[in-house]
């Protein structure tokens, strides 16, 4: 598969058929190491450990369904982040992702920044100790206190993305005595090769100020006129899972190309420009992301030509991984309820979740692996639907993938790659309990997030 297609949904005009799916893989009781994290293995007796714990005894634990989340893969793929884009840009992990307690700690202790969008996750970020200038807040409406709560906090900076938030952040910094550091969000007009509900960067959807029609110079200008908000930069995000750099290639040289304007219209080179995050993972054994380290290079190299050929400085570099960091390093966790064979066509495996913990398939075709991973089999591959237990036909967690045909209640699969946007899209739908989240390491396994429990659903229902 090329580095362009993308394995989150269909791309424009390229939709898969239904019933589509791979070959068969060779050997079901592989645990490819492209989607899996980087701890997991099958132990002596054939039964899948991440960081030396064994599935079976998480399940016996905690439960089933239960997000598994790799810690050291995590430490690892942040670092390499860092280390990537080095002293000379900023990392923002993008807290949308997947955000805890735990996370912020574990990225404040690797020498991450960190992006949020609503109060909710500045409240999570904060109460975990993360430093509030080495915090960003976006958002396409943000409210008046979730705009007071981050000046009073003294985040590093906020992303503006309306005039109206313009004037309303103005008034909120100058009420409270600050100069409030600020970036403009701009839509560049680039079609990224995603799915339309996570494409960003086009004239028709909500985020941003159009470089296009003019709204995004005269957003610099009202910015530029109150002596409440420091203009630091400009702020470019694309879409999500993408693969092709060529996009951010053409963001690039947008961005650049205002921040030219920017200079000869006010005399100002702004120090700063970030260009989102977006960077796809593998889900499947068909996908080819890039490495961090690539990442930065061609990032590096993009910005540098782009401002030379401007005759400006080459400004301070922000990226906002958040999938390519936490997305790889947890699966979910499933005992199987039944076993369902439809002649002919397919056999439907339900779990004991569903899209109330993964509504990604559902929201936009996304695809997945999964394994069998509380045994290994020798039987033949068969044809399967991995479905939940909610009363929707849509209710599926993997569309088309190949199982052992002795698969049989009881026993545990796990889907990889489910780091990100799992949990944080999780729901209550038919009163299901959100599942727990576990961080395993050096063969301990703890709870970061706990399972909900009916308590917690009638706390909320005050009659």
């Amino acid at each position: 598969m090329s580095r362009s297609a993308h394995p989150a949904g269909p791309r424009h005009g390229d939709v898969l058929p239904e019933g589509h799916y791979q070959a068969p893989p060779a050997d079901l009781n592989a645990l490819d190491p492209k989607v899996w994290s980087r701890t997991v293995a099958r132990n002596a007796d054939g039964v899948a450990t991440v960081g030396g714990v064994d599935v079976r005894r998480l399940a016996a634990e905690f439960g089933t369904p239960a997000y598994v989340l790799d810690e050291e893969d995590f430490r690892g793929r942040a670092r390499a982040w860092r280390d990537a884009f080095g002293t000379g840009a900023d990392v923002y992990y993008a807290g949308k992702a997947f955000l805890s307690k735990a996370v912020v700690r574990w990225l404040h202790e690797e020498g991450l920044n960190l992006d949020v969008c609503s109060a909710g996750e500045l409240a999570v970020a904060l109460a975990a100790g993360m430093p509030p200038q080495r915090i960003a807040l976006h958002g396409n409406n943000k409210s008046v206190d979730e705009l007071e709560h981050a000046v009073k906090s003294g985040v590093g900076h906020i992303v503006v993305d309306s005039y109206e938030e313009i004037e309303r952040l103005a008034s909120i910094a100058a009420h409270q005595g600050v100069r409030q550091p600020v970036l403009i969000r701009i839509t560049v007009g680039v079609e990224a090769h995603t799915h339309e509900f996570i494409a960003t960067a086009h004239e028709d959807q909500k985020f941003g100020l159009s470089l296009n029609g003019g709204a995004a110079a005269e957003a610099v200008r009202r910015v530029l006129r109150h002596d409440s908000l420091e203009l630091r930069g400009i702020h470019s995000h694309i879409g999500s899972q993408i693969f092709d750099m060529a996009g951010f290639e053409v963001a690039a040289r947008r961005v650049v190309g205002l921040l030219a304007g920017i200079r000869d219209e006010h005399g100002v080179e702004l120090p700063e420009i970030d260009l989102g995050g977006g960077l796809g993972i593998a889900y499947t054994s068909e996908d080819d992301p890039r490495e961090p380290a690539e990442i930065a290079a061609a990032l590096a190299e993009i910005v540098r030509r782009e401002c030379a050929a401007a005759d400006l400085a080459t400004p301070r570099l922000s990226v906002e991984p958040g999938r390519a960091i936490v997305g790889p390093t947890a699966f979910t966790l499933y005992e199987v309820g039944t076993v369902k064979p439809l002649e002919g066509l397919r056999t439907y495996v339900s779990v004991d979740g569903g899209m109330s913990d993964n509504i990604r398939t559902a929201l936009y075709d996304a695809e997945y692996s999964v394994a069998l991973v509380s045994r290994t089999s020798d039987a033949e591959p068969m044809l399967v639907r991995v479905v939940g237990k909610h009363c929707e036909s849509g209710d599926i967690v993997v569309r088309d993938a190949f199982l052992p045909a002795d698969l049989a209640p009881g026993d545990l699969i796990a889907v990889p790659a489910t780091g990100a946007y799992c949990r944080s899209m999780a729901s209550n739908y038919n009163h299901a309990l959100k599942p727990p989240v576990l961080a395993v390491r050096d063969g301990a396994a703890r709870v970061i997030v706990r399972r909900e429990t009916e308590e917690d659903l009638l706390r909320l229902d005050i009659g």
